[in-house]
């Protein structure tokens, strides 16, 4: 079973900055890609930007230019620096990962419970 742990959200004023982080433990044999999404009230769930093992991104057009996605292998950690936040930011981003778990060398699509980023003044 792989887990997922979050941490970085919070409150921040518009054009400030955060940076999430999301570790994954448990029985992990690959992680293929890791992923931010992110949900805001009455909306539907929607992909901020994702990162293969290779190192290749994606990211939503808009947030393109302002987020920046980066995942250290060696400690399964995908993070997500967000600048320039605007209030339309304002969600509970959720971390994914996918790859194959060790032991029963099936994969796994795994979430974390979220994180909220508000964009305020």
């Amino acid at each position: 079973q792989v887990q997922l742990v979050e941490s970085g959200g919070g409150l921040v004023q518009p054009g400030g900055s955060l940076r999430l982080s999301c570790a994954a433990s448990g029985s992990i044999f690959t992680i293929n890609a890791m992923g931010w999404y992110r949900q805001a009230p009455g909306k539907q769930r929607e992909l901020v930007a994702r990162i293969t093992s290779g190192g290749y991104t994606n990211y939503a057009a808009s947030v393109k230019g302002r987020f920046t996605i980066s995942m250290d292998n060696a400690k399964n950690t995908v993070y997500l620096q967000m600048n320039s936040l605007k209030p339309e930011d304002t969600a509970v981003y959720y971390c994914n990962a996918a790859g194959i778990a060790g032991g029963s060398w099936s994969g796994y699509d795994t979430w974390g419970q979220g994180t909220q980023v508000t964009v305020s003044s």
